[in-house]
């Protein structure tokens, strides 16, 4: 089909474009992305985790997924069978819940049916991209890891093992481990390679490969092992670290959301255009009141329909979105055309993260990390997420009508790509035009706009943009120099429609200097 054509074409595009980015400090010390990024997921099994990864099932393809581990956390974890007490190590759940035998443990099955249903969607997905991994692939990814006990890394696992073999072997593309509940199976991992390796003459080659290899990318901390185990003993290894972002996408989003917003996250739009008619997949996905109760965890009780009034977060509507805390850690891997991957301070469907002033391979977000939020008129830490949130909502919605339509009834995304330079470098003062050129397979009608990523990069002045279909004049001032981020935006005019971008890097030179 030339729908397909046009995707191989534009993945060698996409290919081409990372291999010709400008490098920041993150670059310099990996090996280049390819282009599907390598991720293995770890998971307590928290309620939102099931909803993160029934999406990031029906976004399969777009990302080479190599193990789905269960772990433990401080919020979920299986106990050792004995009668042992636990008490946390993290204060928040300590005072919540004192010493436990268990812990609000989902078991190890609940990907199972998720699976099934991804089984008999599949035919269609297939229809409407290359690259989604057969059920039973997926089957065979699956792995048990340290689940006992809230961070126990004493022993090591299947999951750990299989964490283990990952880093270790001759594959030296980026293995971004995706850290949803615990970090403390890919502890054990790096517990067991320094245990085998420490004393031996090869310790140096292997430290360098597992850390040039390995990025984490965590929710919050939710066991103690990064902080006493990786962190000390693993000081090289990169970690993009999300504390703050994530909330527009959890429990309290309500807060984070801008009221405008909230459609794409109520009732009507989720249930219509989401949950319900979308297939076997999507009706599992856990909303509120719908009726739905996790096996083995006693506080999931958003699915029952007495009790949306005065919840925790809020009073919520039948078919609400409860969370999915843990998807912008694969949100970041999607390539839309934002060049997010390996730069992870430029911004994407991710969120953005800073360089940490005092460890220099830890990526963060908080009060170093705010945009400017047009619907508060302030500085806001959760605003780099939020200003993604419509788009990805409604690429949701459209991946959603995948799951049971064919190729022609459904939408996919439009396929930018630039005219001439990415990364221009002119004198202060000067006038450019940037352009892109635009195709959608479905033949939609395409929207360009053109916008200024202020909060990126060092460009302090006002440059001013001119518009017109695919092209826009930029009149740089001539009073200030640095690193300016021009996104184009492309849409397709459909009920819901997908968004795709291309990003300029403009280096603004002083006046005076000769052209780079």
């Amino acid at each position: 089909m030339i729908s397909l054509s046009k995707h191989t074409l534009f993945s060698f595009v996409l290919f081409t474009f990372f291999s010709c980015s400008p490098k920041t400090e993150v670059q310099e010390e990996t090996q280049k992305a390819p282009v599907k990024p390598r991720t293995i997921v770890t998971t307590d099994g928290e309620i939102d985790d099931v909803d993160s990864f029934i999406r990031m099932l029906l976004y399969a393809n777009e990302f080479q997924i190599e193990g789905l581990i269960y772990t433990s956390s401080m919020w979920h974890y299986k106990g050792d069978g004995e009668g042992t007490l636990f008490t946390s190590e993290m204060e928040m759940t300590k005072n919540m819940y004192g010493a436990k035998t268990d812990l609000r443990w989902p078991g190890v099955e609940w990907m199972d049916p998720l699976l099934d249903a991804y089984g008999e969607i599949y035919p269609k997905l297939s229809q409407h991209a290359e690259g989604f991994p057969t059920a039973d692939h997926l089957r065979s990814l699956v792995k048990v890891g340290n689940i006992d006990f809230e961070g126990e890394m004493e022993v090591d696992t299947e999951g750990s093992d299989f964490i283990k073999k990952k880093l270790l072997d001759d594959n030296m593309e980026q293995l971004y481990l995706q850290v949803w509940g615990g970090t403390n199976t890919i502890a054990r991992a790096l517990k067991s390679i320094e245990d085998e390796y420490r004393e031996k003459p090869e310790w140096e080659s292997i430290y360098k490969k597992v850390t040039e290899k390995a990025i984490l990318y965590a929710i919050l901390d939710q066991d103690a092992t990064y902080r006493k185990y990786i962190a000390p003993n693993w000081p090289d290894l990169k970690i993009f670290y999300n504390s703050s972002q994530f909330w527009c996408f959890a429990y309290a989003w309500k807060n984070a959301v801008p009221e405008s917003q909230h459609f794409l996250f109520e009732g009507k739009f989720m249930g219509e255009e989401i949950i319900n008619n979308h297939g076997s997949l999507l009706r599992q996905y856990y909303s509120y009141g719908d009726g739905q109760k996790q096996v083995g965890d006693d506080e999931h009780i958003h699915g029952d329909p007495t009790k949306l009034e005065n919840a925790q977060w809020g009073t919520f509507g039948v078919y609400d979105f409860i969370s999915e805390g843990d998807s912008p850690a694969y949100l970041h891997l999607i390539d839309v055309g934002l060049d997010n991957l390996m730069h992870p301070d430029w911004g994407g469907w991710g969120g953005r993260l800073a360089q940490s002033a005092v460890q220099p391979h830890r990526w963060e977000d908080g009060d170093d990390v705010m945009d400017f939020n047009p619907f508060t008129d302030t500085l806001d830490a959760t605003y780099p997420q939020i200003r993604w949130v419509e788009a990805i909502q409604e690429d949701f919605a459209a991946r959603a009508d995948w799951c049971v339509m064919d190729y022609a009834e459904a939408n996919h995304p439009p396929v930018v790509k630039t005219v001439g330079t990415q990364q221009p470098s002119v004198k202060a003062g000067a006038r450019l035009t940037l352009a892109v050129e635009t195709f959608d397979p479905d033949g939609d009608k395409l929207e360009t706009k053109f916008w200024i990523y202020k909060e990126v990069g060092t460009y302090a002045g006002e440059a001013k943009l001119l518009a017109e279909g695919n092209q826009v004049q930029v009149q740089l001032p001539s009073n200030a120099i640095g690193q300016l981020h021009i996104i184009a935006e492309v849409n397709d005019k459909r009920v819901h429609p997908m968004t795709r971008y291309q990003r300029f890097v403009v280096e603004v030179l002083a006046s005076k200097d000769s052209k780079k």
